[in-house]
Order: structure tokens, then sequence, then C-alpha cells
């Protein structure tokens, strides 16, 4: 047998510590990865239930009133399952997604409203709303703040 050499101890201990690294990652990630997942699939859940109970109406007779009444809550759904994405989601490109649907139904939302002769709902702050430049999708002030305000993405000076 051949003596260890202090190059081959030292390569030895690494390999065990990034073993024993790796096993206790691996145990503690999917715990983790769990609990993010069960946060974000009880809140698509709890969205997705008060949208179906909000669209179940009565018709009235009045085919716009019907279409908005039922349309609004299914907006207001998109809206709550988006915000979800943007609490427990990484992946840039479906938040970037995510915070558009926010600012287009929001002003789908208010358009049906007006269209209704009805008054505007209050504005909510946007969940994106203290994070940093990196997590938006420019660096102007996010429209839906603004219900029924509809700015293009512009490259500012």
């Amino acid at each position: 047998m051949s003596a260890t050499t202090p190059r081959r101890k030292r390569g030895i201990a690494l390999a065990a510590v990034v073993g024993a690294a790796l096993v206790a990652a691996v145990g503690v990630l999917p715990a983790a990865a769990d609990s993010i997942a069960a946060a974000f699939a009880a809140e698509n859940d709890a969205a997705m239930n008060r949208m179906m109970a909000a669209m179940e109406i009565k018709p009235s007779g009045d085919v716009d009133r019907d279409f908005a009444a039922m349309m609004i809550p299914h907006h207001q759904g998109a809206i709550e399952m988006a915000e979800a994405e943007l609490r427990y989601g990484r992946n840039e490109q479906l938040r970037r997604i995510a915070q558009e649907i926010i600012v287009e139904q929001q002003q789908e939302i208010a358009a049906m409203h007006l269209a209704l002769g009805q008054p505007l709902p209050p504005s909510a702050p946007a969940p994106t709303q203290g994070l940093s430049a990196t997590h938006t999708t420019n660096s102007l002030p996010h429209p839906h703040t603004m219900p029924g305000m509809h700015m293009e993405h512009r490259d500012t000076p």
C-alpha cells in the first residue's frame, strides 16, 4: 500500500466536508422548498375560492352588468395569483409577467367600472413597493398603484 501524502489527505478531507455539506443541504432544501410551495398553494387556493364564489352571480338581465360582475372577480383572482408569484416565485421572467398581469388586470377592472358608470375601486399598494429596482420592470412609478393609468415602458434619460 502507498503512503498517504499531505496533499492527498487534504483532498480526502475536503471531499468529506463537501459531501457532508451536500447531504445536509439535501435534507434541508426540500423542506424549505416544500414550505414555500405549501404557502404558495394555500394562497392560490384561497384566491381561486374567492374568485369562484364571487363569480357566482344571479343574472340581472343586463348582459353588460352581468359580464362585468363576473369578469371583475375573475381579474381580481388573477391579480391575487400574480401577487403570490411575486411573494414566492424566483424566476425573474415569471415575476415580470406577474407584475404585468397586475397592471393590466387592474386597468381592465377600472375600465369595466367606468364603462358601467361605477366608482373606481380604491387603489392598493403595489406588492413590489419597497423592493430594489432589480425587482421591477422599469424605474418608473408602478402604474398599478394608480388604477386606470396606463403607462408604456419608456427609457428615461
